[in-house]
């Protein structure tokens, strides 16, 4: 249950928690240090999860970027959000490891620096990583549309410095534009070696940038590519490489190629399955469950890959019933499904709900932890 585990855990962190994510006691948790007003200042850590990195609160209250949500147009897909963030923290548990570092969403970038940065280059804005839009039969699109950062600090006590950055470029694969105001919409698809050619230039730029904060002059810092799919896709875009700036550098001297790849299943059209005997899987859970029960209106998952294996499996089940007991033994019938015919060696996660709300959350944290299941409004 991992993602339902760290949501109340980061959100409810001001309260006790008994069994979804209580604050945890560490090196760096409940001290307290001195500012110049003589304010004081009590930090705390909270777990989240086996593997994943320690999360350092301030005062009790997770702490959060200012660029948060900046995006260069509004064409902006939501599933893109979540892979933003998850891959980025794979890619930097690769540099920083989380038994050596505790996890802060960024601090060093405000909004007012990451706007002008998305937007296009101009005499007005001369920081602009985007090009200028060129002209109605020679269009430059918006190839960079958001930009994330994660800290990674280390330290022990009451005493913790920033120890490495990590940001994520999200290049667009797709660019949505109008030739005049108010006109009809026109699309231009933008290549994979042109989303990498562009994300390097953009990302020396970037860290020559940093380089310039005296926090930032003396720490690794992390850039990894990220591409976005279209705005009506249902699944998230993917990480395709990720560079190091080494400490005391503003270049990436080596760029490594990231190989994941996301389905939904049922598949749509004549897509083909990544993996035959997974979509068979799949397939099998989903017949047993829908036999079971007729008023199950739908059943997909999404299917993520890395390295052509599979790593993580996400199920939504959309009912059409909304009796207690009809939830629970509804609940137990996909929890015995799901162990039958579902992979047991990935994480899974299987949301089952009406069209308005969640109903209950039956989940794997990791490929060798048991399900545990939670039925919202049950005991």
């Amino acid at each position: 249950m991992k993602k339902y585990f760290q949501i109340l855990a980061l959100l409810g962190v001001a309260t006790t928690l008994t069994a979804c994510g209580n604050l945890k006691k560490s090196d760096l948790a409940n001290n307290a240090t001195t500012t110049s007003n003589t304010r004081t200042k009590s930090y705390q850590t909270t777990n989240t999860g086996k593997n994943g990195y320690t999360v350092l609160l301030k005062n009790g209250r997770y702490v959060t970027s200012q660029i948060n949500g900046l995006t260069a147009t509004d064409n902006d897909n939501s599933v893109d959000t979540r892979e933003l963030e998850r891959g980025l923290i794979q890619i930097s548990k690769k540099m920083f490891s989380p038994s050596s570092y505790v996890f802060q969403e960024g601090q060093y970038l405000d909004s007012s620096t990451v706007t002008d940065w998305l937007g296009r280059k101009s005499k007005s804005n001369p920081d602009g990583l985007n090009p200028a839009a060129g002209t109605k039969k020679n269009y430059n699109p918006y190839y960079l549309e958001e930009i994330i950062e994660q800290n990674y600090l280390q330290g022990s006590n009451s005493s913790y410095h920033l120890g490495g950055m990590s940001l994520g470029l999200a290049m667009n694969s797709v660019d949505y534009y109008q030739k005049v105001k108010d006109g009809p919409q026109y699309q231009m698809n933008i290549s994979r070696s042109t989303q990498r050619a562009q994300g390097e230039k953009m990302a020396e730029q970037i860290v020559a940038r940093l380089r310039k904060k005296k926090a930032l002059k003396n720490i690794p810092i992390t850039i990894g590519l990220f591409s976005k799919t279209s705005k009506d896709s249902l699944v998230g875009g993917s990480y395709f490489a990720y560079g190091t700036a080494a400490t005391n550098s503003s270049k990436i001297t080596k760029w490594n190629t990231v190989s994941e790849k996301t389905q939904v299943l049922p598949t749509v059209g004549n897509a083909k399955a990544i993996n035959s005997h997974d979509a068979s899987n799949f397939n099998s859970f989903k017949t047993a469950i829908q036999n079971y029960f007729p008023n199950t209106s739908g059943v997909t998952a999404t299917l993520r890959y890395e390295n052509g294996k599979l790593a993580q499996e996400n199920i939504s089940i959309t009912t059409q019933f909304y009796g207690y007991e009809q939830i629970q033994s509804f609940t137990q019938l996909v929890l015995s499904t799901a162990k039958k015919y579902l992979a047991s060696d990935v994480p899974i996660e299987i949301k089952i709900g009406s069209v308005d709300n969640v109903q209950a959350l039956i989940a794997k944290e990791t490929a060798d932890s048991n399900y545990q299941v939670h039925i919202y409004g049950g005991e």
